[in-house]
């Protein structure tokens, strides 16, 4: 078989890893348009705490060593330009690239809100190494940063900056943080740990223009108030890379749609990670890249095989209030208790528990975890 992955992040590494398990014949290349180094992209968020430099610790592992390891070609600096089902080839600048089957697992990109001012092209997202290497280098002239964006990313990077001794102010028009995950009590409650923490919040307010000034950027938000700030973090979502797979042809909804074997319209390319949308679910996280690479790994060596996600909770690193939970469907009724300093909550249909969150000490995880199984 000869495979091709475009993408070197956890996706298309964790995939090489596991079909090389199965078939040490197979040939396996990787394209990227980056160096292809192996990095633990969810740790950008709070290399600050653990003490992390991205030039250093951040790396797992460099491209050329994970291609020695896995006996993979990785071609790096590469820039994809197109796919051609018909001669089954992925086109790049540096020429065609033949395969048999080929995986999408090139993630997403930060979304991009137009903002006016002459400051907003200074605005720093992160979402590779090498940006974090850029934010890192701007934190260290810092005082005063301002997060847009109050969801899971932006409270993480947040709670990660006061650890460097920061000013942060998170803004957004969310009525409480991590409102698209969390009911406005458990909201609520992690809006207070962090306050008390250190965190400044502009919550209810958008961001209207970035000016620069003497020393950094004013911020003037929606209600016209102004903020003075050293540096300006954006972190107000993400978007499926989408564009080449839906020029090729392939259907694609807000990520790439894939059967429950992983596969697109064409049987011959698969999807997989951030750019995936199994069935009506985007799941941008670790957990489900771990379980659909491991069942189509066996699907690409001759087993197909579905892919079937368990119950896996989403932790938010935020040492202020350490987050689990399990999202709700739409008309879950939510009830709390306070226990051990902290906030349980159950979401429940039909005296079902279906959903649930935990803020703070972690020691119900697995019985709630129980309760939704």
């Amino acid at each position: 078989m000869n495979l091709v992955i475009i993408g070197t992040g956890m996706a298309g590494y964790t995939l090489a890893r596991e079909v090389r398990k199965k078939d040490p014949l197979a040939r396996i290349t990787l394209i990227t348009r980056d160096n292809g180094d192996s990095y633990s992209k969810p740790m950008l968020s709070n290399a600050l705490a653990v003490g992390k430099s991205p030039e250093q610790q951040l790396i797992l592992s460099p491209a050329a060593k994970m291609a020695a390891q896995y006996d993979l070609q990785v071609l790096v600096q590469t820039q994809v330009t197109g796919i051609d089902r018909d001669r089954q080839q992925v086109l790049t600048d540096q020429g065609p690239v033949d395969y048999d089957q080929l995986v999408l697992a090139w993630g997403a990109e930060q979304l991009h809100l137009p903002t006016a001012g002459d400051g907003a092209d200074q605005v720093v997202r992160v979402n590779q190494i090498h940006d974090y290497q850029l934010f890192r280098e701007r934190l260290a002239k810092a005082d005063r940063v301002a997060i847009i964006g109050p969801g899971l990313i932006g409270c993480e990077f947040a709670n990660d900056l006061l650890h460097a001794d920061k000013q942060v102010t998170v803004i957004g028009p969310d009525p409480w943080p991590l409102a698209s995950l969390l009911p406005e009590t458990a909201g609520r409650f992690v809006e207070q740990k962090l306050t008390a923490a250190g965190v400044q919040w502009q919550l209810g307010q958008t961001v209207a223009r970035i000016d620069q000034a003497k020393a950094g950027f004013t911020l003037t938000l929606s209600d016209d108030q102004h903020l003075e700030v050293d540096l300006v973090l954006s972190a107000v979502g993400l978007r499926p890379n989408v564009d080449l797979a839906s020029a090729a042809g392939l259907t694609v909804s807000r990520g790439i749609v894939v059967n429950p074997l992983g596969q697109t319209d064409d049987p011959r390319i698969s999807a997989l990670g951030d750019c995936a949308q199994y069935g009506e679910r985007w799941l941008p996280y670790i957990m489900p890249i771990m379980h659909a690479a491991r069942a189509l790994a066996a699907t690409l060596t001759g087993t197909p095989t579905d892919i079937v996600f368990p119950l896996m909770p989403v932790a938010v690193k935020t040492p202020a209030v350490p987050i689990s939970l399990v999202p709700a469907p739409p008309g879950a009724r939510w009830s709390f208790i306070e226990q051990d300093e902290g906030l349980v909550g159950r979401a429940k249909l039909d005296e079902r528990t279906v959903g649930f969150v935990l803020l703070g000490p972690q020691t119900l995880r697995q019985s709630l975890v129980k309760e939704l199984s």
